[in-house]
Parts: structure tokens; sequence; C-alpha cells
């Protein structure tokens, strides 16, 4: 039974299934250059379950995020060291986008995140990608650095957190 999220139109978002993980890598494979093992999107799964997510309309998967939890140094504060979520990787199949789908999936991780009590959330992206962090700026995240040679192809990183009031 699979529980939604939230609704956007025809679309729905929801939690990420078992099943739902060779879909997930196809849209990977057709939408980024960035691309992981079988064992990866397994093991992020099965750690923040709350924070994978799939975008779908009529049953098949159109987009996905997916997200970790780790402990480090704060994006924020000097010589603090605290919980952190941290989003993986986000994608939306092209003839879907702008439609609010990014956005939605990315508000429904920060929920997923906040239920594990991380402090921050961060994420990478490329410098280029200025729809993206237009997009992460309206929902709050700040751009705390620039990450040099990032990328395979040596493109650079905007590296932007926000940070949880509970």
């Amino acid at each position: 039974m699979q529980v939604i999220l939230r609704q956007i139109g025809n679309c729905v978002i929801r939690r990420c299934d078992p099943s739902d993980l060779i879909p997930v890598m196809e849209i990977n494979m057709k939408t980024l250059p960035e691309h992981y093992s079988d064992y990866f999107y397994e093991s992020l799964l099965s750690e923040l379950p709350e924070a994978f997510l799939v975008a779908e309309i009529d049953g098949r998967a159109i987009g996905y995020i997916m997200c970790k939890t780790e402990y480090g140094f704060s994006n924020f504060k000097k010589l603090g060291f605290v919980k952190k979520g941290h989003m993986v990787s986000i994608a939306v199949i092209e003839q879907h986008r702008k439609k609010g789908i990014g956005k939605a999936i990315v508000e429904e991780s920060m929920n997923g995140v906040k239920i594990k009590k991380c402090d921050e959330f961060y994420l990478e992206v490329r410098c280029s990608n200025t729809e993206g962090v237009r997009l992460y700026e309206k929902l709050g995240f700040i751009i705390r650095q620039r990450l040099k040679a990032y990328y395979r192809d040596g493109e650079d990183s905007f590296l932007m957190a926000i940070e949880f009031d509970y």
C-alpha cells in the first residue's frame, strides 16, 4: 500500500519502493551524467526511505529524489558537528519539467529529512544549472561554497544548504 505524500494534477509523489529502483535508474541514465551502482540506490533506499521519493503519472515514474544522512561539520556554525541530510540526486524527465514537480519532491524530501531530526540539509548543484540554483534558493537554500572541479567533467559545483529550526 503506497502512501501518497502529495499530488500535483495527475502526478503523485510517494515514497520509493524497491520495485521502483529500475525505473529510477533509467530516469537517472536519461537525465544526468552522474550514475551510481545498483547497490548505491538500494543502500540509500534502506537508509532513508523517508526522503527517497518517486513522482509518477499513471503508475509510471517520471522523477525521483534520493537522500542520505551523515554527521559532519556544520555548513553554518563554526566548529559545529551536526546531523545533516544530503540530497544525493534529483531528476525529472524533461517533458514533465516546469510543472512544480521538482519543487514538490524537494519539499517532501525536506520533510523526510526532518523526520530523522537532521539539523541541516545540503546538496551540490552544477554552477551552470541556473534553474536548479534558483529553485533551491526559493526553497531557502543558501550558496555556502563553490567546489572547484567537483564533477567528473571538471565543472564547478555550488554547495547549497538550509538550516532547520525545530
